[in-house]
């Protein structure tokens, strides 16, 4: 059976609770990223970046010494430039994949916006996800603002939102599952893994729940206090009104999860092919799971940017699989690089850009 079509009343629908979802959403949204508004305790930001950089430091100093600093050394400077440079370009899908959830979307709803125009807000999303680890609220929070300046009324793009996030948390933890299920074939799986995985399962599944909870149940007890516990209060008045069209439509749903999976897929090329400079091809498979597991760890952590928790466990995954913890290393500081820090400074001209976009 073919998923009904949007109709014009159906876009009508949704456009004629614009106004009702919020009044100011220029402070209201942002509330759900304090950091990009300069909120957060300055003294939490700087002792969250201390302990990253110290995990990282903690970590190179452990592979120097099981390893050997030659090694290393030889390994960056035999970095071909033709891998690098396929690999930001296949990098640049990631951005381009995350753009395309919300146009599907927005053209579900009725307000379709074109590619161009989201783009940079993919690349503020992707960016504001790594600095706010948050199951994917803080960075869809930011996107939501942009769409509203980009005169998407305020309900299509809260309806967006929902089709967003429940997505992203269907395809994490889809290769979350994927990535233990590989392990466990392989004889890789162990009790610390299984602990990880689970408290991941149950991060990603509440999140949607407490979204959709918020909006059913609204400022009912225990719901409200939950809100308020994860810095929630101003989504649960923002979803008060917000329709829930868009995760009626079947076809929707499986397209915005299949471009949040390619975001993965993307992720797990580039890792490869940053192998792949240095020298070395790891099975594709242990790529994927190093990658989705090290993504998980970073997700579950509160350090910005998943700073030395992503990359310890990579590189002890990797090291797990058969990969030396040289080329572990060299490979997951690459992909670091150009996954994090080269997208750096256009993620944060971007981020602001969109906060105080008028």
């Amino acid at each position: 059976m073919q998923p009904r079509p949007t109709t014009n009343g159906d876009a009508d629908q949704v456009s004629r609770l614009g106004g009702a979802c919020m009044e100011h959403p220029d402070t209201e949204f942002l509330e759900i990223a304090p950091a990009l508004h300069g909120k957060t305790s300055l003294t939490r930001s700087l002792v969250l970046w201390a302990v990253g950089l110290t995990g990282l430091l903690t970590l190179v100093f452990v592979v120097l010494h099981f390893g050997s600093l030659e090694r290393i050394v030889e390994l960056a400077r035999s970095a071909r430039p033709t891998w690098l440079l396929l690999a930001i370009v296949v990098q640049g899908g990631t951005y381009v994949s995350a753009a395309l959830v919300w146009r599907q979307a927005l053209r579900r709803a009725g307000h379709p916006r074109s590619l161009r125009t989201l783009i940079p807000l993919g690349i503020a999303k992707v960016f504001t996800d790594q600095m706010l680890p948050s199951g994917g609220i803080s960075g869809t929070m930011l996107v939501v603002s942009g769409l509203i300046r980009r005169r998407v009324p305020a309900a299509v793009a809260m309806a967006a939102m929902l089709a967003g996030l429940v997505s992203y948390d269907i395809a994490y933890l889809s290769v979350v599952v994927a990535a233990a299920t590989m392990l466990r074939l392989h004889d890789r799986a162990n009790l610390p893994l299984l602990i990880g995985v689970t408290i991941f399962a149950i991060v990603m599944i509440a999140i949607p729940s407490i979204v959709l909870g918020l909006k059913r149940l609204g400022d009912q007890k225990p719901v409200a206090w939950l809100s308020r516990l994860l810095g929630l209060s101003a989504l649960l008045r923002a979803l008060s009104d917000a329709p829930t069209d868009l995760l009626r439509s079947p076809r929707l749903v499986m397209q915005t999860v299949g471009l949040q999976l390619a975001i993965f897929m993307f992720d797990t090329v580039t890792f490869w092919l940053a192998f792949r400079a240095i020298g070395y091809g790891p099975e594709p498979w242990a790529i994927f799971v190093s990658f989705t597991i090290a993504s998980m760890a970073a997700t579950i952590g509160p350090i910005p940017l998943g700073l030395g928790t992503f990359e310890a466990a990579a590189v002890g995954m990797l090291h797990l699989l058969g990969v030396p913890i040289e080329a572990a290393l060299s490979g997951t500081l690459l992909l670091r690089g150009l996954t994090v820090w080269l997208p750096m400074l256009p993620g944060v001209l971007l981020a602001r850009r969109e906060i105080h976009r008028p």
